[in-house]
């Protein structure tokens, strides 16, 4: 159960904001915010605004291999709970049962929890003696009165008392006696609830025949007699001794060992289905578990390829873009995540990457690579990481050789939710980590002072841990929630680290925190003077962790002992408190270790020894100063702490090896250190004795003294100079503080002089003062003269400096006219602000008389400008709708719709906005039903296509190349393209002419109807190639003939049945034999549904009414025009004496199939109902003979009129027949439905003669498929006269 119901943030830690003068020295800056920042442990720099240094990586070499990190197992006490249940489940494996986690009151069981309960209660024996288990449910949260108690004492007897027993030891106290199984049966009553959850057998409920083999086995060990010729007696209980009840005697799977199941600990009540370990083998198999840590990823990872996979995955998470997640929301989801133990989330982290490996972030000059722009001056900069360890002032600038990760930065590349664990640094250095860029990343920081606390709290609350690995915090693998950590009283402070800011955490803190998405650091440690004895007491803390260290602590400090005069002056001071506490320490111990009786001695040069190689064999500390050996393991050193863990060796074979003498060699370092620390301070402390130095009073009366003595002083003239100069000074000075309005410059040169003097002048203080304020009125002055720059923040803070400052009516008049220029510029910062916000919006009359007031305000006011500019756009919007409004044509709906968009999004309220609103909405609806009305289901076409003239005539494949085909074409021709009409600039001068639009369209009229006819006569000539046929490709997939094949009527090609769609006529045998009217057009040909006449008129009176122009109602009416044309020349065709004639005579034929078909019909009837009464018994006395009641199919009675009809049934003028098949091309070319196509075709169809194709003979040979020549001969002509009215 979660202890922390929503992560609530700890405290903000300080954030530093230096000038250009304080940045220009890292270590004087941060020794001056130490005192402020050590108190959080943490603390954030954000360097003077245009300091950003050029990122240096080459992005396209940079390759890592990131961590893996589970969150749910970097949590303390969720890593201890997933320990145990991992524990329990493998102890149960181990006794050949599945562990099932139980559920109470519709929750996951705690079982850790439960078990910490029960043993903080005093154990099971106890809580069942005295009746807690309603106290246990109550404070694992449960509700009372539901009997959950029993329920818990249930779980625990079953799961969780039998592992206990375990891990006391009691399983394997079994004894080859009696009485010790009469001690086993003694045990608690078994369970005889429903097993339901908790211990179950395998995964599957039955259990098949090798499973009741092994159970059979493992009870009845006697079996084995028959096959082995063993004694009975090897079977026998090995808690008893006993070999009865064979039934109850299970047989380990692991020793072969026998036991009742009564007389283990606690008793078995069933056989385990699956494989037993006895005791024995369970305490063998469970051994310790590994110490924890990071796994490496698999994959090897770009920049680029980790930041798409980082972004997607935080994008899929939030389920929104990547930059809008806020900061507290993947806080709190971070904490939630590491405390789940159902969610197991995995995230990658790059982590450690060494900057000599890939490069720093920061511009180097290591010679690789030319510095070019301002590259040069970052890369001679003290905050540019790779400098900062190594400069005068720091400490690890004497350790010769890198120290990846001290002296040479680490890179870290993250990701949402990718974290660092809690850690302090190594020998407890600062470290300072700068964000190059992406997303924050959020730490967290403990003072030195609570060090120790956050540990024994961490200890406390999981020390199963801390038993498996003394030194966990040391491997940046654990975390713990900080606000557990406060509710133990550990003061834990937080900030979140942006791109171009610097954390700097301080000796001794820990500091933990991950990332809030993609992101690049960079990071490294330094050491300043303040350091050294804060490392003395990290090297004893190692010493007793037995931990190895990084350096030795004692050499660093003799190296810069030995040349002072490479020394900061603080550093040297340093260096000499240091070298004198080593050398009390160092002397102390050696006088120890000599009274023990070493008398052997030996001087050591351990600079030239590894470190491997003299580190202490207790300890693992690197020795230097000195270190004890014996002649019995003469590899095996120890310091000089444990001298007496060296060995048992009598001291007579032990020896001192040193570095040299002590106090001659300490003696010579510190003075040569003191030297160096006097030459350096004597100017400073010069100048800074202010003791001293004479006050004017006392300066007077020296000389009067000087002038009363009885003989002449030489100096006397040089001091009564001085006096003069003292008194000038005092009247200068007092005029300048006199001065209305201070003058800084004068105040300048006045404390200069006065500094120069040498006295103590009262003068000086009040000068300060004043040049404080005559600073501060400048800067507010050169303020105001740039209004542009002056934000309300600048205001503040000149506000702020400002009331820091002494009395001084010149101050107090500045501050109240910057204080009423503040009030004035919130109060209209806030009117705008709500303008633009404001719902509904405000009209543009109403917002720029606000702008016009607000005008002569003179300041920076972002919302009043975002305001101006929304009025500008406004106007601007009103003058192009105004336009397109009073235009000559209307505009076409994608200008309306580019219109509305910017509309929309200016927060000014637009009069015109409804009406344009209502325009868009009234095109969309009519493009929207027109669509409906042309469109096929999932058609590929665009409405704008299927109304506008073939352009991909004679053009196959996918709909990726065939569009890609279409451009080609496009562009080899010349002249205006109808998929260009929506192309339109939005402006109205760049209308398209009506005119224009209806001659492109006719245009391409002519340049279809070409394409057709040579579209059909490329397919028709392909019957001509019967003897190369398997090289012609046919169909949509352009391949050979094959099967079944359908002919367009319109383009002449071949289909495959299994391509294409069937007509109406239904299956193929239909189509073959031809019982139905069916007229093939491909899928290229009928692009749409093809709406009737009627339909699309319909139609077009509604777009009349729109006042919009859509580049589909333009095709649309185009389309109209032609098709009406075509209808006018198809009646006047029809309209002939010879048409007319054949048009009659195929109506008669149409009457006298119906009337056949009709017949046939009843004819079918009578039989059906005939060979029903012969079937039925009932009915055969009525019937004289069974011949003659016996049904028959009944020959055609009249001749008139045949089954099917043989055409040709017509006979046509050549003339006539040619006009007749170019008007059914253009028809079939229009996207329209026509009654004028059918009469037409029907015509034609009866005019076909009966003929056997030779290139479909060559089909059926090749394929043994029944195929006509053409669709129209496989249907009979009675069938295509049904579906046409009279003549």
């Amino acid at each position: 159960m979660a202890l922390f119901r929503e992560f609530q943030a700890p405290p903000e830690c300080p954030v530093f904001e230096p000038s250009w003068q304080d940045f220009s020295d890292p270590f004087s800056f941060i020794r001056r915010i130490r005192e402020i920042a050590e108190n959080t442990g943490i603390c954030k720099i954000r360097p003077p605004q245009g300091w950003q240094p050029p990122f240096a990586c080459d992005v396209h070499s940079f390759r890592f291999t990131p961590r893996i990190q589970r969150l749910n197992e970097l949590e303390a006490l969720t890593r201890v709970k997933l320990n145990f249940l991992d524990q329990i489940a493998k102890f149960w494996e181990l006794q050949g049962c599945k562990l099932r986690f139980p559920h109470v009151e519709r929750k996951l069981l705690d079982l850790y929890l439960l078990s910490k309960l029960v043993s903080a209660e005093g154990g099971f024996e106890v809580v069942c003696k005295e009746k807690r288990w309603s106290r246990i449910s109550s404070r694992m949260g449960f509700p009372a009165g539901k009997g959950v108690g029993s329920l818990l004492r249930s779980h625990f007897e079953r799961i969780l008392y039998p592992y206990e027993l375990f891990q006391t030891g009691v399983t394997l106290t079994v004894s080859l006696t009696p009485a010790a199984a009469v001690m086993t049966c003694v045990s608690c009553p078994p369970d005889t609830e429903d097993v339901d959850e908790g211990i179950g057998g395998g995964e599957e409920e039955g259990t098949d025949e090798d499973e009741e083999e092994r159970r059979a086995e493992r009870r009845s060990p006697r079996r084995l007699k028959d096959e082995v010729s063993f004694s009975i007696d090897l079977y026998m209980c090995m808690a008893c001794g006993r070999g009865d009840e064979e039934d109850r005697l299970l047989l380990c799977d692991g020793c072969d060992d026998s036991y009742h199941t009564f007389c283990l600990i606690p008793p078995l009540q069933d056989v385990p289905k699956g494989d037993w370990r006895c005791p024995k083998c369970v305490a063998e198999c469970s051994k310790p578990r590994e110490a924890f840590g990071f796994e490496q990823a698999v994959r090897e990872y770009t920049l680029q390829s980790f930041g798409e996979m980082a972004d997607h995955f935080k994008s899929d998470y939030f389920n929104m873009p990547v930059h809008m997640v806020p900061t507290e929301l993947v806080e709190k989801e971070f904490w939630r995540l590491v405390s789940s133990i159902e969610e197991d989330v995995i995230v990658e982290y790059g982590a450690d990457i060494s900057s000599k490996d890939m490069g720093s972030g920061f511009p180097v000059r290591d010679g690789k690579r030319k510095l070019i722009g301002d590259e040069d001056e970052y890369a001679s900069s003290g905050w540019n990481l790779n400098n900062m360890p190594v400069l005068e002032q720091s400490v690890l600038t004497h350790i010769s050789g890198d120290i990846s990760g001290m002296k040479v930065p680490w890179l870290y590349v993250g990701m949402c939710f990718s974290s660092f664990c809690w850690h302090i640094e190594d020998h407890w250095s600062y470290s300072i980590n700068y964000l190059h860029w992406g997303e924050p990343k959020t730490w967290y920081g403990v003072p030195a002072h609570a060090a120790e606390q956050l540990e024994s709290v961490m200890k406390k609350v999981a020390p199963e841990l801390f038993d498996s690995q003394p030194d966990l915090l040391h491997q940046l693998v654990t975390l713990m929630n900080p606000n557990l950590l406060m509710e133990h009283g550990v003061p834990v402070y937080r900030t979140n680290q942006c791109a171009g800011e610097f954390v700097v955490t301080f000796p001794r803190a820990y500091h933990s925190g991950f990332n809030q998405g993609y992101n690049f650091a960079e990071a490294v440690n330094f050491c300043t003077a303040d350091w050294l004895p804060i490392g003395r007491q990290c090297v004893a803390h190692y010493r007793r962790l037995q931990r190895y260290c990084v350096f030795s602590h004692e050499e660093l400090v003799c190296k810069m002992a030995a040349d002072p005069e490479s020394l900061d002056v603080e550093l040297a001071a340093a260096v000499v408190r240091e070298l004198g506490d080593m050398i009390e320490v160092e002397s102390r111990l050696r006088a120890a270790v000599q009274e023990t009786g070493v008398l052997c001695s030996e001087q050591e040069v351990f600079e030239l020894v590894p470190d491997d190689e003299r580190q202490c064999w207790k300890c693992k500390t690197t020795c230097f100063l000195s270190a004890l050996t014996c002649s019995c393991s003469p590899q095996r050193l120890v310091c000089l702490h444990h001298a007496a863990e060296l060995c048992s060796c009598a001291a007579s074979n032990k020896c001192l090896r040193y570095a040299s003498d002590t106090h001659s060699y300490a003696v010579h370092r510190c003075h040569h250190v003191c030297v160096c620390v006097r030459r350096r301070e004597r100017p400073e402390s010069s100048a800074q004795k202010a003791g001293s130095k004479l006050t004017v009073e006392e300066l007077k009366v020296f000389v009067e003294q000087l002038y009363r003595l009885p003989c002449v002083i030489s100096q006397a003239r040089h001091v009564r100079e001085l006096l003069e100069s003292v008194q000038d000074f005092h009247e200068r000075a007092q005029a300048a503080l006199a001065d209305e309005t201070p003058d800084s410059g004068k105040l300048q040169a006045l404390l200069e002089l006065g500094s120069g003097l040498e006295l103590e002048l009262p003068e000086l203080p009040r000068l300060k003062q004043e040049l404080q304020q005559a600073r501060w009125l400048d800067e507010v002055r050169l303020t105001l003269m740039e209004p542009q720059r002056l934000t309300l923040e600048l205001m503040k803070r000149l506000i702020d400096s400002g009331v820091g400052l002494p009395p001084h009516h010149a101050v107090e008049k500045a501050m109240a006219e910057l204080q009423e220029l503040l009030t004035l510029s919130e109060h209209w910062e806030e009117r705008a602000r709500a303008c633009l916000q404001a719902r509904p919006r405000h009209s543009l009359l109403t917002l720029e008389s606000i702008v016009m007031e607000a005008k002569n305000i003179p300041a920076y006011l972002p919302n009043v400008l975002a305001l101006r500019d929304a009025l500008h756009k406004a106007r601007e919007w009103t003058a192009k709708v105004a336009a397109i409004q009073n235009g000559n044509n209307y505009a076409y709906l994608e200008q309306l719709e580019g219109l509305l968009m910017r509309g929309r999004s200016i927060p000014v309220r637009l009069e015109a906005l409804p009406q344009v609103e209502s325009q868009v909405a009234s095109a969309r609806a009519w493009r929207e039903r027109t669509a409906r009305t042309f469109l096929k289901k999932n058609s590929t076409y665009t409405l704008l296509q299927v109304l506008s003239p073939r352009v991909d005539i004679g053009v196959y494949g996918s709909s990726k190349s065939k569009r890609k085909r279409v451009k080609e074409l496009l562009e080899k021709e010349c002249g205006l393209e109808l998929d260009t009409l929506s192309d339109l600039e939005d402006s109205v001068e760049d209308t398209r002419d009506p005119a224009a639009v209806v001659a492109a369209f006719k245009a391409r009229e002519r340049q279809e109807l070409e394409a057709i006819h040579s579209l059909r006569a490329a397919n028709l000539a392909k019957m001509a190639l019967v003897e190369r046929i398997e090289e012609v490709k046919f169909c949509l997939c352009r391949k050979t003939a094959s099967g079944f094949m359908l002919q367009c009527e319109l383009c002449r090609d071949w289909f495959h049945g299994v391509c294409v769609p069937l007509p109406k006529a239904g299956s193929q045998k239909k189509l073959v034999s031809g019982s139905k009217e069916s007229k093939f057009l491909c899928p290229l040909c009928q692009r749409s549904r093809r709406p009737r006449l009627e339909t699309i008129l319909s139609l077009l009176v509604s777009l009349q009414k729109l006042p919009v122009r859509l580049p589909e109602g333009e095709a649309l009416q185009c389309l109209t025009e032609r098709a009406m044309g075509w209808q006018d020349r198809a009646r006047q065709a029809l309209a002939t004496d010879e048409l007319s004639s054949a048009l009659a005579k195929l109506s008669v034929l149409s009457q006298r199939m119906v009337e056949l078909a009709a017949r046939e019909k009843t004819e079918k009837i009578i039989n059906a109902e005939l060979q029903k009464a012969a079937a039925n018994p009932d009915l055969l006395i009525s019937v004289p003979s069974s011949d003659q009641a016996a049904p028959r199919k009944q020959p055609r009675k009249t001749p008139l009129v045949p089954r099917s009809l043989e055409p040709p049934v017509l006979e046509l003028s050549p003339a006539a027949k040619a006009q007749l098949e170019e008007l059914m091309m253009e028809g079939d070319l229009l996207e329209v439905s026509l009654d004028e196509t059918q009469h037409i075709w029907r015509i034609l169809q009866a005019t076909h003669p009966p003929s056997e194709d030779k290139f479909l003979q060559v089909m059926e040979v090749r394929y043994a498929v029944t195929v006509h020549a053409r669709v129209s001969c496989v249907h009979t002509l009675t069938s295509l006269s049904c579906c046409a009215p009279a003549a």
